[in-house]
């Protein structure tokens, strides 16, 4: 089982979506159900909803960039170091996730606000597993687990 805990930071935030945790959680279940990645243990992640201004500041202090973005992931394990701990112990806390809603909002335009939100903390979700996108064969593997996650929570919850 999965546990989401949801800290809203940016009060914009609150126009989209009413209940966060209730709709993040509600996605979870649908996954935990679904994607091996998730059936092991009880895994909690913390997820900021936060503005420009603030993922600017973490971006700098702990990635050394001067901007904002749209997400940072904060993985509490590495990789292998993850395999381990998922064998030894019962819950695990993954890391924290911070999405900045000012770049959500600029792909309105594009795309629906749930389903920009969802594609981004699926995004995140999946680096706090360990995966990157540093080199394409692990942007190809990465892409593929975010798009049978995106399409197993938007086909079981139908984007509620």
């Amino acid at each position: 089982m999965t546990k989401i805990n949801v800290i809203i930071q940016d009060k914009n935030w609150k126009k989209y979506i009413k209940n966060y945790s209730l709709y993040l959680n509600k996605k979870i279940k649908v996954l935990d159900t679904k994607i091996n990645l998730f059936r092991k243990n009880n895994l909690v992640v913390t997820i900021l909803l936060s503005g420009n201004q603030k993922i600017k500041y973490l971006n700098k202090y702990f990635r050394g960039n001067n901007k904002a973005t749209d997400i940072l992931s904060f993985p509490s394990y590495k990789g292998k170091q993850l395999e381990k701990i998922l064998k030894n112990k019962n819950q695990i806390y993954l890391g924290d996730i911070i999405i900045n809603i000012s770049k959500i909002k600029k792909d309105l335009s594009k795309h629906n606000f749930k389903i920009t939100f969802d594609k981004l903390w699926i995004h995140g979700l999946i680096h706090l597993f360990g995966f990157s996108h540093k080199k394409d064969k692990d942007f190809i593997k990465m892409s593929k687990i975010e798009k049978k996650c995106f399409n197993h929570i938007n086909h079981d919850t139908k984007n509620n």
